[in-house]
């Protein structure tokens, strides 16, 4: 396994993580895991999407580039963090989940992230 891939495992494993993906700008998985089912090409394609739309709100709110994305749905949230130039990393949680660590972590850490890509 990859140091990428080793990095993804790792972030699935945390408490109240259901899976962690990095995918291309173009929504494309690069490297994912899962406690359970997940579909990885799916939910790749509508972050990059996503991650567009946001990106285009921001610079029209005079915001700047989008960093980082916290959505929060009915049975969980989804983290969108860009990592690199064009990549993002998608962390779905679980309903309840506390993020604040995570949130912290992949502010942290996101140099790192980006020197493996």
């Amino acid at each position: 396994m990859t140091a990428l891939g080793t990095v993804i495992q790792a972030l699935a494993r945390r408490d109240g993580v259901d899976a962690a993906l990095l995918l291309s700008g173009d929504g494309l998985p690069i490297e994912h895991a899962a406690r359970g089912g997940f579909e990885a090409e799916t939910v790749a394609a509508l972050a990059a999407t996503l991650a567009q739309y946001a990106g285009r709100l921001g610079q029209g709110a005079g915001r700047g580039a989008l960093g980082t994305a916290v959505m929060e749905f009915g049975d969980g949230q989804v983290v969108l963090a860009r990592v690199g130039g064009d990549d993002w990393l998608a962390v779905l949680t679980a309903a309840g989940a506390d993020i604040g660590e995570l949130l912290y972590d992949l502010r942290i850490h996101r140099p790192a992230l980006e020197a493996l890509l």
